[in-house]
């Protein structure tokens, strides 16, 4: 008989109820996770977050119906780093850049806010 690999999935507790929380890829398709450790779910989604021990058999069994089809096993957060204003380089223009009027303006090719994570809460 082969042997399960058990999943720590993350949940949503209300009340009496326990939801499985779906997240989002970066194209939009809803998706479930699981981590291979407590350790590492918390490490991601905090120590706060409730979850539920499952293997992939009974994740798959529980998101079909739903339509969700893609298992991600330890995802990692996937964003740019948020920089406090405070430890943010100081942005210096050269005379005649457009942006000499001392607006700083980020650097070519690089998102003002940051990227979408590769999960995304819903």
């Amino acid at each position: 008989m082969a042997r399960v690999v058990v999943w720590h999935v993350p949940v949503t507790v209300t009340g009496r109820t326990t939801s499985l929380r779906l997240f989002r890829l970066r194209d939009g398709r809803r998706c479930a996770v699981g981590f291979s450790s407590a350790g590492a779910l918390a490490e991601l989604l905090g120590p706060e977050q409730a979850a539920v021990e499952l293997g992939e058999p009974a994740l798959r069994a529980l998101t079909a119906p739903l339509g969700v089809d893609e298992l991600v096993l330890d995802p990692r957060l996937v964003a740019a780093p948020v920089v406090s204003p405070a430890v943010a380089p100081a942005v210096t223009a050269a005379p005649g850049d457009p942006s000499a009027d001392g607006a700083a303006r980020p650097a070519a090719g690089r998102p003002t806010t940051r990227s979408g994570a590769q999960l995304q809460r819903r």
